[in-house]
């Protein structure tokens, strides 16, 4: 990704959030975290997220989703002896579709991005509007993906180890890598 879609993301981010009504300081709202998951299609397969706290013991975050874009599948795994991230989900503004492993859904509401296909496996559809929640259990597959509005959704969770997502894509990065703009001679 580069900096300027970098850049753009995060701003567009800070003005969902505010119309969504809440609000930032001015220190999270500079360093709002935007994840393209190193493919590069930041509008199909994105996220940016804003984390309040993460410590040995709990995490909340703010995650914003642009109309249509999708975090992609993964699951969080057991580490050092705990069982795995346990989050729950609660849908501030917008509509969220979330999938998860069980009874798959006859027709989803979310479409899956056509370059990665392959890596979306489970279709037991939670639909969340404002002030629904839903709780992931610890190293469940799922993805999720905002409406027609886009979303933000609110994540509570037990302590949050990002770098050890395990993705049902191979090829994904979970942090962003901002690619310098070309010096010109």
């Amino acid at each position: 990704m580069d900096a300027k879609e970098f850049e753009l993301a995060q701003e567009r981010a800070r003005n969902v959030i505010c119309a969504a009504g809440i609000k930032l300081t001015d220190d999270e709202a500079a360093h709002i975290e935007v994840a393209d998951f190193g493919l590069n299609r930041l509008a199909s397969e994105g996220l940016e997220l804003v984390t309040y706290v993460n410590n040995d013991r709990y995490c909340a975050k703010e995650l914003v989703i642009f109309p249509g874009q999708t975090c992609p599948e993964h699951r969080h795994p057991p580490v050092g002896g705990h069982p795995g991230k346990q989050e729950t989900f609660r849908c501030r503004s917008g509509e969220v579709w979330l999938y998860v492993e069980g009874e798959p859904a006859p027709h989803i509401r979310g479409r899956v991005p056509d370059a990665a296909k392959k890596y979306y496996t489970v279709f037991h559809e939670i639909v969340l509007r404002p002030g629904e929640q839903f709780t992931i259990l610890p190293d469940t597959l799922h993805w999720f993906q905002a409406g027609t509005e886009g979303a933000v959704v609110s994540e509570f969770s037990s302590h949050s180890t990002d770098e050890n997502d395990i993705f049902t894509n191979p090829r994904i990065r979970r942090h962003a890598v901002i690619e310098a703009p070309c010096r010109r001679s």
